[in-house]
């Protein structure tokens, strides 16, 4: 038996595109999970030194360690893909502009230029910034030869 269609107008059927595929929040770690692996590792990490301490076998010592390592390993890949999510969510909504920008930001920029595998990615950039400054781009010190590094080997003082 196939489950219906998700209704579009709940939350967790957000048609949010992650590496080409809809990204669904019901399909992972929620919230809740997150919370209870993050309460047992602080208990698990309190009891660890304690243990030895109180001088409880040594088996139990080390099975508390390895508990920590687990549960540190599924909380940070619980984190990541909560991360994910609220990044997916975002870019779905769309990009913001920033309030105080003068100046296209890179994603406007982007959003312009049309894609052109064959040219350099940097050249883009640099036409953007000689379009902006009125044909003028700046020469960077060791291109124009006046640098520590040119053929003269002077330093300027």
């Amino acid at each position: 038996m196939t489950s219906p269609e998700p209704d579009p107008s709940t939350p967790s059927a957000r048609n949010v595109q992650y590496k080409g595929a809809p990204l669904d929040s019901e399909k992972g770690p929620g919230l809740g999970c997150f919370w209870l692996q993050v309460v047992v590792l602080v208990v698990f990490l309190v009891l660890t030194p304690l243990s030895v301490a109180w001088e409880w076998p040594t088996w139990v010592s080390a099975a508390l360690l390895v508990a920590v390592l687990v549960l540190l390993l599924f909380a940070g890949q619980t984190v990541i893909f909560l991360l994910r999510l609220v990044a997916a969510d975002r870019r779905a909504a769309g990009r913001r502009r920033p309030l105080a920008s003068a100046t296209p930001t890179v994603g406007e920029i982007e959003d312009r230029a049309p894609v052109d595998e064959s040219a350099d990615a940097g050249a883009g950039v640099e036409a953007e910034a000689a379009a902006r400054d009125g044909g003028t781009a700046d020469v960077p010190a060791a291109a124009a030869g006046d640098g520590p590094g040119d053929a003269g080997g002077g330093v300027r003082e």
